[in-house]
Order: C-alpha cells, then sequence, then structure tokens
C-alpha cells in the first residue's frame, strides 16, 4: 500500500501541474465567455420583453424611461407610456428573470444534494404549503385584511418545509427520507388547498386561486423585485460557498463524508436556504413548475457539473427562459392571459422526455 501510495505521488503532482494547471486557462476562458453570453443574452432579452404588447414601445424608449428613473436624464415618453413601462412591464419581466433564476438555482441545489435528477425546488412540499396558505388568506379571510397573499403563502411554505424537516429527522434523515416526506406534505397540503376551496370558495374566488396556483406574474411591483431579489442574492452567495461541498455531494454522502463534509449539517443549512428562496418566489409568482427541474440539466450540458460554474450558469439560464415564458404567456392569446405554469409545463414537459431519453442512450 505505502509503494503503491509513493509511486502515485508523482503522477498526481505532475498532473496538478501540467493537466488540470494547463486547463484552467481553457476552463476560466469557457466560463468567462458563459457568463459574458449569458449577461449580454438577459440583458437583450429584458430589452426586448418590455417593448412587446400592446402600446408599441421601443428598445430606446426603455432604455430612455429606464434612464430617467435612475437618475441619469429624461424620458421622451408621455406619462402614461412611461408608466407602462416602469410601473407595469419592467417590474414583471424583472421578476420573471429573478424567480427563473431562483428556481434554477433551487433545483441544482436539490439534485446534488438529495443525489436525485428529478429533485426541483417543489419537492419538499414548499409550493403546496404556500398555496394553502394563500388560499386561507384569500378565501377564509384570515388576518382580516391585514395579511396579504404573499404572507400567507410564505408562512405556508415555512410551515409546509418544517413538517418535512420533522418528518426526515424522526424517519432518519436520508435523503430517500427527505424526499418521501416532501411528497407526504405536498400531499397533504394540497388536499388541504382543495378542501378549503370546495368548501368556502364561490365562482370568483375559485377561478383567481386557480390562476394563482398556476403561476401568475401579473400585478407584481417593486417591491415584489427588491424583495425575491434580494433573497436570490443570498442564496446563490450562500451556495457558491458551498460549491466544493455540492461538488463532494456528487460521489455520495459517505464520500462528502470522508472528505471532511459535515452531511447533516450542510444539508440542513442548503435546504433551508432553498426552501426559503421558493417560498419567497412562489408567495409573488404562484407556484410555477419545471423550471428547477429542466434547466439544471440544460445548464450541466453547457458548464459540466462544478458547481461554482454551473451553478451562476444554471441562474442565467432560468432567468432567460421565464423572461420568454411569461413573454409567450402574456401575449400568445391576448387580450386573454395565460398562466405561466401552464406554458412551463408545456415546454418543459417535452424537454424533460428529451432529458430523459438522452440519459437512457448514454446509460
Amino acid at each position: 500500500m505505502t509503494d503503491t501510495g509513493r509511486a502515485a505521488a508523482p503522477d498526481t503532482s505532475r498532473t496538478s501541474a501540467t493537466g488540470v494547471g494547463g486547463a484552467t486557462g481553457p476552463r476560466k476562458l469557457r466560463g468567462g465567455v458563459l457568463w459574458g453570453c449569458g449577461i449580454a443574452l438577459l440583458v437583450l432579452s429584458v430589452a426586448i420583453a418590455v417593448t412587446i404588447g400592446p402600446a408599441r414601445i421601443s428598445v430606446a424608449d426603455v432604455w430612455s424611461t429606464t434612464a430617467s428613473h435612475l437618475g441619469w436624464g429624461r424620458s421622451r415618453l408621455t406619462p402614461i407610456r412611461d408608466g407602462i413601462v416602469w410601473n407595469l412591464r419592467m417590474p414583471r419581466t424583472l421578476l420573471a428573470a429573478v424567480c427563473g433564476a431562483g428556481l434554477a438555482v433551487c433545483g441544482t441545489v436539490m439534485q446534488s444534494l438529495l443525489r436525485n435528477p428529478l429533485a426541483d425546488p417543489f419537492v419538499l412540499g414548499v409550493s403546496s404549503g404556500a398555496s394553502t396558505g394563500a388560499v386561507v388568506v384569500v378565501v377564509l379571510g384570515v388576518g382580516g385584511g391585514a395579511v396579504s397573499i404573499s404572507t400567507g403563502a410564505f408562512i405556508g411554505a415555512l410551515c409546509s418545509f418544517a413538517l418535512v424537516l420533522l418528518l426526515s429527522h424522526t424517519l432518519g434523515g436520508t435523503t430517500d427520507r427527505v424526499v418521501l416526506s416532501g411528497v407526504a406534505a405536498m400531499q397533504l397540503f394540497s388536499a388541504l388547498t382543495s378542501f378549503v376551496v370546495m368548501t368556502s370558495a364561490d365562482a370568483e374566488q375559485t377561478r383567481g386561486v386557480l390562476f394563482w396556483l398556476l403561476g401568475s406574474l401579473g400585478g407584481v411591483g417593486w417591491s415584489d423585485v427588491w424583495v425575491c431579489s434580494a433573497v436570490l442574492v443570498v442564496t446563490l452567495l450562500i451556495c457558491l460557498g458551498h460549491a466544493r461541498t455540492l461538488d463532494a455531494f456528487a460521489f455520495g454522502q459517505d464520500a462528502a463524508a470522508a472528505l471532511g463534509v459535515h452531511v447533516a449539517r450542510t444539508r440542513i443549512v442548503l435546504l433551508c436556504t432553498t426552501a426559503l428562496l421558493t417560498a419567497a418566489l412562489v408567495s409573488s409568482a404562484g407556484a410555477i413548475g419545471f423550471v428547477g427541474l429542466v434547466l439544471p440539466h440544460a445548464a450541466r450540458a453547457l458548464a459540466g457539473s462544478g458547481h461554482r460554474r454551473l451553478l451562476p450558469v444554471t441562474a442565467l439560464a432560468g432567468a432567460v427562459f421565464l423572461v420568454w415564458v411569461d413573454t409567450l404567456a402574456r401575449t400568445v392569446l391576448d387580450p386573454q392571459e395565460v398562466p405561466v405554469g401552464v406554458v412551463t409545463a408545456l415546454i418543459g414537459v417535452p424537454a424533460f422526455v428529451l432529458v430523459l431519453y438522452r440519459t437512457r442512450r448514454i446509460a
């Protein structure tokens, strides 16, 4: 054993000096190119998406209005058109980008932590809990008007996640127990939501709740953008700080523990972080599925499996994806709006089937 270790040592150092060191430049260059292209594509997507709608607005108008509100000049648009850009379309488009980025990042982290390619932000029942909280506020009037839909959804999401943590800890805390606990919580809160709607909601409330449950970015404001953006930035920084740990989880929790990772503590920290982000996003935009399920697989094909590069690329891909999905949802049947979750499902299901098919061929 000792002789083998001594014989292997020169090869390892030589690989480090040549193979890894020599590959560092191309890897950094590839990462820089992906970053640059992703940011440019996101900025261009937001600028173009804001121009699409009944009122004809150009990219130059969007820049003029944005610059004026940032104190860099005066808008050349009328107050009405300026309001359409800055108060209606811009916050909605930016929130779509934030939600897409956040859901994709959560999916990437959860798939790595749970070692399950089918894991997404809603596997822990967070979405179902948020839906129940929102329905309780809207239909039952809990809070007497002092509690908003977003607050109720956030509280419901936290309650659901707390139940998942309690169940998984009681059952042993392994990855499969976490997933099963999430499925149980999801079914429980979905049943509670259906029960409240069926027994207490009128036709108008039922329609509004159903639209929200399918995901909707209509009626959002700048406060939603700032809150969700702040939670996204904090979550992304925490996940990037655990990038090497997430790489270790790819080899299994036993291998990660052998590498010095505190498996239980790390899993709790990252699951709580992603659950809080999911709760914030769902409370503002409703339940938008398939983003956290499909986008991580697409991002891995571009950036590889190293999480230091994968997480930012996944965030940019998710942001660009949901910006265009929301644009399609609000314009394809104009003046009627299609729930964003319906469009993501229509696009996500075929895409996910393609991912499964390619995975089967590779295997």
